[in-house]
């Protein structure tokens, strides 16, 4: 008998109805959206909007929207590499058969591999953000919140504000 009671499952505390629909103790929402493609000829390239909004300490600002492309996220994903101590995901590949040339379609300026792309960048930069040690990363921090990337900064952590 005293077994059962050592056992005994903990019983959840009711939750209020204002607690389910307050904000959530701590939130972290990253959204890639609004693909437009720029350029003409060889020139093109796609970029993205990135939106961010948090409650986390660790970001100093709650909101941002910045624009970013392919390559930026590839920029990200090689410095996390090399400061951070995290396995980081890998990104959606590269398209190279999209590449070649004398195709019937419009490569990778296609709505449908932009769509599918966009998924993939931001199933992985919602994996590296909610990762609590790529959040102290500064390179994580200027990807999300600085309009351009100084690609001349200098690597380090972030502590929270």
């Amino acid at each position: 008998m005293a077994e059962d009671r050592l056992t005994q499952r903990i019983q959840p505390k009711e939750q209020t109805l204002q607690e389910a629909y307050d904000a959530p103790a701590n939130f972290l929402e990253i959204d890639v959206v609004n693909p437009e493609t720029h350029g003409i000829g060889n020139k093109r390239y796609t970029d993205y909007e990135v939106r961010m909004k948090t409650n986390l300490p660790i970001f100093r600002v709650g909101e941002s929207s910045v624009r970013r492309r392919y390559s930026d996220f590839e920029w990200l994903r090689a410095e996390l590499e090399k400061e951070s101590k995290i396995i980081v995901p890998t990104l959606p590949g590269k398209a190279f058969k999209r590449l070649l040339p004398f195709r019937s379609d419009d490569g990778i300026f296609e709505d449908e591999f932009i769509e599918e792309r966009r998924a993939g960048i931001e199933s992985f930069i919602n994996k590296i953000a909610g990762h609590p040690l790529a959040q102290n990363e500064k390179c994580l921090h200027i990807f999300l919140t600085e309009p351009a990337i100084d690609k001349n900064y200098i690597p380090g952590k972030v502590r929270p504000h």
